[in-house]
């Protein structure tokens, strides 16, 4: 049963996101109202160290944090690429460091977050083109790709696919892992789910979804497989781990998605959050958020070490040295 605090929240996001925000806004006006409400949610605090970085002419942040800051500089070690959400539209790493920081807590990882392109000044495949630049970017700086893992909300899982994508389609080294969480998959808008919670879901609305996908999309068809990728063969992907809340109109989305990555032998799993409303993970007074960016941060840190653990068991045991075979040994 959802908390009482997810309640509350899920009112405050109907009555300032859903009724409130008007689709057919001016995108900088959209992005000034959204910014201000994140704001509500995302304040900085001391534990959280950011750096802006130009990730091959995309501008993003590092976001680190206390436990992973002195273990790890910028161009080594383990790294997690986040991809925002926002409709392809709205939002910035700046509205996404606080989520993004709890889940590097969790997992052990400093993030790049990037500040990729927005429609319609950018449709696709613009967000796309920064995402690959980035993850080149991080390859040229020393990350080897069994290091990567990459994560995205919404929009940002959406542009998480895209990019899985296009490294296979290019042959491009595959990260290690991906978390999604909440990803709207299906541009064509065709899930049950858009007509059977238009009403539950407190955030979100068919009429903004549609006026986004035209925004995004522009002349490319709905159901083209970069950016839609539950219209896409998935084979070769690496595993993806989802997240999503039961009262999401994209729903059906994440449900799509993992059953067509299992169906093409992708290791894929779902979790369906009883009562939650997008992207929930982002509300920490919510307290089901806890646990799942636990989960989140827990597969993420299981695929970027994935490589040592599998390497260490296949290790061959060693006998331990005695005073005889030390005799032998001189």
């Amino acid at each position: 049963m959802a908390s009482w605090q997810s309640k509350l929240t899920s009112l405050f996001l109907r009555v300032t996101v859903k009724r409130k925000i008007n689709p057919h806004a001016n995108p900088a006006d959209a992005r000034a109202r959204v910014d201000r409400l994140a704001s509500r949610f995302s304040k900085n605090q001391d534990w959280i160290d950011v750096t802006p970085v130009s990730a091959n002419g995309v501008p993003g942040e590092w976001v680190d944090v206390a436990s992973t800051a002195s273990e790890q500089s910028p161009g080594t070690g383990k790294v997690l690429l986040y991809l925002h959400g926002g409709g392809y539209i709205v939002c910035s790493p700046t509205t996404h460091r606080l989520m993004v920081a709890r889940i590097c807590r969790e997992a052990g990882l400093k993030a790049l977050v990037i500040d990729y392109r927005l429609a319609p000044e950018h449709p696709f495949p613009a967000a796309v083109e920064d995402a690959e630049a980035a993850y080149r970017w991080l390859l040229a700086a020393g990350h080897k790709p069994e290091d990567i893992v990459i994560a995205g909300d919404s929009a940002g899982g959406g542009l998480t696919m895209s990019l899985l994508l296009t490294l296979r389609e290019q042959g491009m080294p595959m990260p290690a892992g991906a978390a999604l969480l909440s990803p709207w998959t299906d541009l064509a808008l065709t899930g049950w789910t858009m007509l059977t919670n238009a009403r539950r879901d407190p955030m979100l609305r068919l009429e903004s979804a549609s006026l986004a996908v035209r925004h995004y999309l522009q002349d490319t068809i709905p159901t083209h497989p970069i950016a839609s990728s539950i219209y896409a063969d998935l084979t070769g992907l690496p595993p993806l781990y989802v997240q999503v809340g039961e009262n999401e109109i994209l729903l059906d989305d994440s449900k799509r998605l993992v059953a067509n990555a299992q169906s093409n032998g992708v290791e894929a799993s779902l979790e369906v959050w009883p009562g939650m409303p997008h992207v929930f993970q982002a509300f920490p007074q919510v307290p089901e958020s806890k646990p799942a960016i636990e989960g989140i941060g827990s597969f993420l840190k299981a695929q970027a070490f994935a490589a040592e653990r599998q390497l260490s068991s296949s290790a061959p045991a060693q006998a331990p040295l005695t005073a005889a075979s030390h005799e032998a040994a001189e």
